[in-house]
């Protein structure tokens, strides 16, 4: 079941690289940085949640416990992945931590939380 919640989960990797592109070529010319963060977040919540929909009558979840053990791993391999691929880029890992900061507007950590709730919300709409 868990090698399932990750192979379902590897396709929001291409579609969290196709927002940061969007973002970068459309966002970014027409506000400021600040602002193109937080609508390319936005985006991807919505992107993520129709990709969940899709997705969910194959993930075979049973029962509430297995989505939030579906939401935590996504969750964590999100965020594993985003440190491994900015460590890995020459980012620092402070730099890393700006977008985790909702005192400066930075608003990835709403993300993050919706894509740990995504299994539950469809699992009950679904039920």
């Amino acid at each position: 079941m868990l090698s399932r919640y990750f192979i379902l989960w590897i396709p929001m990797i291409i579609i969290a690289f196709a927002n940061a592109t969007f973002r970068q070529l459309v966002f970014v010319k027409h506000m400021n940085e600040l602002r193109a963060h937080q609508l390319s977040t936005i985006t991807l919540i919505i992107l993520c949640s129709i990709y969940v929909w899709l997705i969910f009558p194959h993930l075979h979840i049973p029962n509430i416990q297995q989505t939030f053990l579906a939401g935590g791993m996504w969750v964590l391999l999100t965020v594993l992945f985003e440190f491994s691929l900015g460590l890995f880029t020459g980012r620092s890992f402070s730099t890393l931590l700006t977008d985790y900061n909702l005192m400066a507007g930075r608003i990835w950590l709403f993300f993050l939380l919706w894509l740990f709730l995504l299994p539950y919300v469809n699992f009950l709409i679904r039920k």
